[in-house]
């Protein structure tokens, strides 16, 4: 089925619920032995359209680069104190690793990042992306606003969000179709690796794409 299709029936068929649903797709892999740590999908991908919500980030910086990163649109930075202090407040850390969805770290932030956080933002794939000296963090903070990553782990089958029903069908398939293009980059059989993929709403039902 074209994928915009699929999304329109996937809408059409979901019935209207009191709150925004997401638009979800269900990806099931084949023919890959994910056993094996580098068969597994671990992608980042830049939708085209975003996810239709914002996308909480958090930088940790000081200075002009916490100026820059505020500007820019980053929903709170981190003080090299703020790191310390998380660092001894566990709960406070995990709050953190759910709250936001991606990180960005000054590289001279990152030693200590990894020593007081590490062990919390590692096992959920956010331990933030490396930021140069002489890089300038706005370009960084507006790229991940419309990122998701891609995580198949060790299981063939695996969820992602691409959108969600406000937005036209349009944009959800153009989105779709940045996932999918992704997954045939970084399969190691590319598109033979993908069993099949559904297009659903969060409570409705599931319209295979491919």
């Amino acid at each position: 089925m074209d994928i915009e299709e699929a999304v329109k029936q996937a809408i059409t068929e979901a019935p209207a619920r009191k709150f925004s649903e997401s638009v979800d797709l269900a990806i099931n892999l084949h023919n890959i032995d994910l056993s094996q740590p580098g068969n597994r999908v671990d992608a980042e991908v830049i939708l085209p359209h975003g996810v239709g919500k914002p996308t909480k980030i958090a930088v940790f910086a000081a200075g002009e680069t916490a100026l820059r990163a505020k500007s820019a649109g980053a929903d709170r930075v981190i003080s090299a104190d703020e790191i310390k202090e998380l660092g001894g407040d566990k709960r406070a850390a995990r709050k953190l690793a759910e709250e936001y969805k991606f990180f960005i770290a000054e590289t001279q932030f990152m030693p200590v990042i990894g020593k007081s956080l590490g062990s919390i933002l590692g096992k959920r794939g956010k331990m933030p992306t490396p930021l140069p000296p002489t890089q300038d963090v706005t370009p960084q903070v507006q790229r991940l606003k419309n990122m998701i990553r891609i995580r198949s782990r060790d299981r063939p089958t695996f969820h992602l969000t691409v959108g969600n029903r406000n937005m036209n069908s349009k944009e959800l398939a153009e989105n779709i179709e940045a996932v999918i293009t992704k997954l045939e980059q970084t399969l190691k059989d590319g598109r033979h690796n993908l069993k099949s993929v559904y297009v659903k709403t969060t409570m409705g039902p599931s319209i295979r794409v491919i």
